[in-house]
């Protein structure tokens, strides 16, 4: 039986741990997963209580050992063949990676050489195309460079948010990754290169970078382009220059979609003289037009367009 430690972090990876453990184990007490590593627990919400990630938990319900520094698998002599890490949220050091006899196989939500970075399932959405995928990477030191051991591809929706997409694709690979390690383990498997010269680029998303300017967001309500503004995306990179997002309605809707539900794409707006924050949290297009479905006013609730625009009946897009 192949010994594996887990890394990974969120709860929409869950699954994939959840599937490793159900496909490999023989009986009630013995399973391939020696450890789990995961981010530490931090102090939330106002009585700052430790909160654990939702591996951490997976782990103690399974009684499985975790550790929340990647290099407690050397120190601790875990004697393992293959790690599988899926959004763990830090970097494995080298020798690390080097600890693993058959190395460490890496989930990555997008096909690579697109989309290397923090942000792939964002920048799928927002880049307009209709198919997306995981890439299964044998990791070394460099972002999201390793080798190729497996692609799938998966349709992006009309209704697919972030969220939404996240969730599938890492559901399809807790399904793929089981019967993929059999046969790489059996060495039926060669990984490719990437092809440097497609490489996309996608960091970490910040919460303003959910910014629309409010001029194109004016336009696209009332059906029109703005062809003279050049609405860069700064985190998405092509042949090192910003991705330039075309300020139409489909393709505001796209941005909607791919900063749900984190960080929420918002925008600034005049109610009575007054500038204020407005959360666009649910859009989407029609007769060539973007229809807004539900926003979030700063330090109000959420409402339907409808519902807000009864509470604010003189603003000039209601």
């Amino acid at each position: 039986m192949s010994k594996i430690v887990f890394f990974g972090t969120p709860d929409y990876v869950v699954p994939v741990v959840d599937g490793l453990l159900r496909h490999f184990r023989t009986n009630a007490n013995q399973h391939p997963i020696e450890a789990v590593v995961t981010q530490p627990p931090k102090p939330t919400g106002r009585d700052q209580r430790m909160s654990y990630s939702p591996v951490d938990e997976w782990a103690y319900n399974k009684k499985i050992p975790k550790f929340f520094d990647p290099n407690d698998v050397i120190k601790e002599h875990v004697d393992v063949d293959l790690g599988v890490l899926a959004s763990y949220g830090a970097i494995i050091p080298e020798e690390v990676i080097n600890h693993f006899r058959y190395g460490i196989l890496n989930i990555h939500p997008s096909l690579l050489p697109n989309w290397r970075g923090a942000s792939p399932i964002q920048a799928s959405l927002i880049s307009g195309k209709v198919i997306t995928g995981v890439s299964i990477i044998k990791l070394d030191e460099k972002l999201d460079h390793g080798p190729i051991v497996s692609q799938f591809k998966d349709e992006i929706l009309d209704s697919d948010t972030s969220e939404s997409l996240k969730k599938r694709l890492f559901e399809r690979s807790g399904e793929v990754i089981p019967t993929l390690i059999d046969a790489y383990l059996a060495g039926k498997i060669t990984p490719k290169k990437q092809d440097e010269k497609s490489v996309t680029l996608a960091r970490q998303i910040k919460k303003e970078d959910g910014f629309i300017p409010p001029q194109i967001l004016d336009s696209v309500i009332k059906g029109k382009v703005l062809k003279d503004i050049k609405w860069e995306i700064p985190w998405m990179r092509i042949n090192d220059e910003a991705f330039v997002l075309e300020s139409t309605p489909s393709g505001v809707n796209n941005f909607v979609r791919a900063m749900y539900s984190w960080p929420v794409a918002w925008s600034t707006i005049k109610i009575k003289k007054q500038l204020m924050r407005i959360k666009i949290i649910k859009t989407h297009v029609s007769e060539s037009q973007l229809s807004i479905d539900e926003v979030q006013l700063e330090g109000k609730s959420v409402v339907s367009w409808k519902q807000f625009c009864e509470g604010y009946p003189d603003f000039k897009l209601c």
